[in-house]
């Protein structure tokens, strides 16, 4: 049987004192870094009386001396641990070998399945996984000015600190072949676990690391154990794992340390509770300097980063590119549809489709997570659409992130907040998004969004506080809503925005919402409305009016507000009157509004035309009227002299004869076909037909089409003219997009307003007589 014991050597003493001299410890020093409960151990050692065999070895190696040397005649038993502790390459590879063959089945079981949020059974990780990207800049670790970023559109904001527009990428495996040691830094849900779990079954198959032993620590979990036992070591945290496994000999692990044989994964910084953090990190920090030859992959959210480790290099996970999106996507549906591996591609590719259309782009924003991509694929796979409210799936993102991704993880947080409870997260974080949006503040600084907080927690708790403790209490605030719901995020040093713009204006538009009395809301809404004309408020309209109860009030007044913008302007009135005119000549199957909106857009240039989207279908006076406007158009251009454009416009004019059924339009039409060079002509008696005819003929053409269609006035708007009319134009698309945005609006309002739309001001009036 082995001796359980050891005992220092006279010689072997007074070596240990020089050697522990020269560290400049205490025995207490000594006994934290062996990881014992007392000093009692330490003093036997340097007694030469007998210690635990094991605390003996681990004294001599963070003394950083040869326990053969140190030990008082060594008992033959020993020669076991004498192979173990200085092998042969063959006996250590035959040892890992062995190590990794009695692992497998738990790192299987560990490491090698995934329980979705929301998803009854758990799915195979190489199934959904998909290679991931990394940053090897840290984006919040960038010095910019606030003013360098403020001006960036919505597109620029949300790609902004994700890495996608100027940090080079390189992919996940890559850096892990690449440092030794790692912190992985990551937002929420950006797959840091996934990852680590899929680097523990790679090796653990053989296609990474295949001279190392994987070992995969929650460190919440071991910070939990540990904190019943009163002892943070990695190194019997370790032990206890091989147990499990069968692997009673606890000198094994020693020997695999020391040979650097260890892949060990440590997962959730961030999820050990603040109490233990610094046991934890100090125990992570001990066991990497002394085991220093094995390879140490760690994740952590990106806020909550306390210290550098010596030796370990940070990067950061980046964001999905289009193509990671796909490939996740294909996996998840092949993964999750109930009947065939078809069936689940197909549906896929629908997806992508969906996905890629104008008006799913606020969801294309926020799914380069596999958090956010997975809850969009759950969401479409039940509808096979997104949803109709884009509030329901920004509700459903912030739950996950405000405690329910979490919950589902059974991981609990340091509640740093001053006592709130979630409604009062929901309104401090309202409150934030409301005063930056009103400003124009995509970005702020971080002592402006501290002093908001500030006020928020001096208003709720109504007890007196220095401005000490204040500043505190807001700059953890701040870190606690960083670090654990990824709700805000530092971009850069000391600049914070939140994470989405998304988030920023659904906050805001809840803010508005959640007014606390009906005046209150009638006036949050009368703010509101003051920006109709501004394009940064269109998402905020288009939130608010599927968030109320009921949106009448909203666009009773976005209603009037668009009606006084051209109220006092006499000439744009006389253009609204003619298009109104206009439009009753029409017999028409489509709505009086798309009516009136297809001949403003027609008397405008073509980009006014094309960005106005009222007018959505032709009946066939608007259609004749649109060829003789592009006739007009063609014939009017300065290539008119050439023969070819010419005979083009004459093609052009025999098919609108076709459609026709005015007799007196068709036969002032014919006349000015008739009148057209034949095609047969020279160069030369065309040219002298150009010069001498065409200006009166175009012009008969003109005058044919405005008195028979009434279209093709030329009205002359000055340039102030010009952009309040577009304003108008989008308002009123906002308006319209707002009624079908799934809100809740009375049928009787709804229809006053479609009937009223694009009206001069003389017919409102009358219409409210009536």
């Amino acid at each position: 049987m082995v001796k359980r014991s050891l005992q220092a050597s006279l010689t072997g003493i007074q070596q240990a004192k020089r050697a522990f001299a020269l560290k400049g410890w205490t025995q207490d020093n000594l006994a934290v870094e062996v990881n014992l409960k007392t000093r009692q151990p330490i003093w036997r050692f340097f007694s030469g009386r007998p210690v635990e065999r094991h605390t003996f070895i681990e004294i001599c190696l963070v003394l950083e001396l040869n326990w053969r040397e140190i030990a008082n005649n060594p008992p033959a038993e020993f020669l076991e641990l004498e192979e173990y502790s200085k092998p042969s390459v063959l006996d250590i590879d035959a040892l890992v070998q062995q190590v990794r063959s009695q692992r497998f089945d738990k790192i299987q079981d560990q490491c090698g399945i995934l329980q979705l949020l929301d998803i009854s059974r758990p799915v195979a990780i190489n199934d959904i996984y998909i290679d991931v990207n990394i940053l090897e800049e840290i984006v919040s670790q960038q010095w910019l000015e606030i003013a360098d970023i403020q001006n960036l559109n919505r597109e620029e904001f949300d790609h902004f600190g994700l890495g996608e527009v100027s940090l080079k990428q390189i992919p996940g495996m890559r850096a892990v072949e690449t440092y030794p040691k790692l912190r992985v830094l990551g937002k929420p849900g950006v797959g840091k676990t996934t990852f680590l779990q899929h680097l523990a079954i790679q090796c653990n198959q053989g296609a990474f690391a295949a001279s190392q032993v994987p070992i995969f620590i929650a460190l919440r979990n071991f910070a939990e154990e540990s904190k019943v036992s009163n002892e943070f070591s990695l190194l019997n945290y370790i032990r206890q794992e091989f147990l499990i496994s069968g692997i009673s000999d606890p000198s094994i692990i020693e020997t695999l340390l020391s040979a650097g044989r260890v892949l060990l994964l440590l997962d959730g910084m961030d999820e050990v509770l603040n109490q233990q953090s610094n046991a934890v990190l100090s125990e992570i920090r001990r066991f990497s300097d002394k085991y220093h030859k094995n390879q140490l992959v760690a994740t952590c959210r990106t806020a909550a980063q306390k210290l550098r480790f010596r030796g370990f290099t940070d990067v950061e996970i980046a964001p999905f590119t289009s193509q990671q999106i796909i490939a996740f996507a294909q996996k998840w549906f092949v993964a999750f549809t109930k009947t065939n591996i078809q069936d689940g591609q197909a549906q896929s590719v629908q997806f992508i489709q969906k996905l890629d259309l104008d008006e799913n782009w606020q969801f294309r924003q926020l799914v380069v997570t596999p958090l956010f991509l997975h809850l969009a694929c759950w969401v479409f796979h039940g509808q096979e659409k997104f949803p109709t409210k884009r509030t329901d799936f920004y509700k459903q993102g912030l739950d996950l992130l405000l405690g329910k991704w979490d919950e589902a993880r059974g991981i609990e947080r340091d509640d740093i907040y001053r006592g709130f409870l979630l409604p009062q997260k929901l309104k401090l974080l309202s409150q934030i998004a409301a005063v930056t949006f009103e400003q124009g503040q995509y970005f702020f600084e971080q002592r402006i969004v501290e002093q908001y907080i500030g006020e928020y927690i001096q208003n709720l708790t109504n007890v007196p506080m220095d401005a000490e403790e204040l500043q505190i209490e807001s700059e953890a605030a701040l870190k606690a809503i960083e670090a654990q719901h990824g709700l805000l995020a530092e971009r850069a040093r000391g600049i914070f925005s939140f994470s989405y713009l998304a988030f920023q204006e659904y906050f805001t538009a809840r803010k508005i919402v959640a007014s606390h009395n009906l005046q209150a809301l009638e006036q949050a809404l009368g703010g509101l409305v003051g920006h109709i004309t501004d394009p940064h408020w269109r998402e905020i309209f288009l939130l608010t009016a599927t968030m109320l109860r009921s949106a009448d009030g909203l666009v009773q007044l976005m209603k009037q507000q668009i009606d006084a913008l051209v109220a006092q302007d006499p000439y744009l009135q006389e253009f609204l009157t003619w298009a109104s005119q206009k439009s009753r000549t029409i017999p028409s199957q489509s709505k009086d509004a798309t009516v009136r909106a297809f001949y403003l857009a027609l008397s405008r240039t073509p980009n006014i035309a094309s960005h106005f989207a009222l007018a959505s279908s032709l009946d066939q006076g608007m259609f004749l009227d649109a060829a003789l406007n592009n006739l007009l158009l063609e014939c009017a251009i300065e290539g008119s002299q050439d023969f070819a454009h010419i005979h083009a416009c004459g093609d052009a004019l025999s098919n609108i004869l076709g459609i026709v059924l005015d007799v007196g339009l068709y036969k002032s039409l014919q006349q000015l076909s008739d009148q057209l060079p034949n095609s047969r002509q020279s160069q030369e008696r065309f040219g002298l037909w150009w010069q001498t005819n065409y200006s009166a003929w175009a012009e008969q053409l003109k005058m044919t089409v405005i008195n028979y269609r009434n279209i093709n006035h030329q009205w002359q708007f000055s340039l102030e003219q010009q952009q309040v009319l577009q304003r108008y134009y989008d308002a009123n698309q906002l308006l319209l997009d707002c009624l079908h945005s799934n809100c809740e609006v009375t049928a009787a309002i709804r229809q006053e307003i479609e009937a009223t739309l694009l009206l001069p001001q003389k017919e409102l009036e009358d219409r409210e007589w009536q």
